[in-house]
């Protein structure tokens, strides 16, 4: 400090060095996407993810959700992903 404290105080102190500056979980996942592996398989993510939408919307019927609150919306949502993901492995079987 630089000045004494007049009365009882508290004494703080910052670490000015490298290992304050820790990089963000974000920083670390635009390096990785950045990275030529990781923009081939970014791409494969992003084209193989519209067909569930568009097989929960249209073929199952989900417009919109018909429950309300979080939680409710969330487990009506797990239950389409569920059926998704058992009619998919009814078909691999086949």
């Amino acid at each position: 400090m630089r000045k004494p404290p007049i009365k009882t105080g508290r004494q703080v102190q910052f670490k000015n060095d490298e290992s304050r500056k820790k990089v963000s979980y974000i920083d670390k996942m635009k390096v990785k996407i950045d990275s030529p592996m990781g923009r081939r398989q970014y791409s494969k993510r992003l084209g193989c993810i519209e067909p569930v939408f568009g097989n929960i919307t249209v073929n199952k019927g989900m417009n919109k959700l018909t429950l309300r609150g979080q939680t409710k919306v969330n487990a009506q949502w797990q239950l389409y992903c569920l059926v998704h993901n058992i009619e998919k492995l009814q078909n691999r079987v086949h």
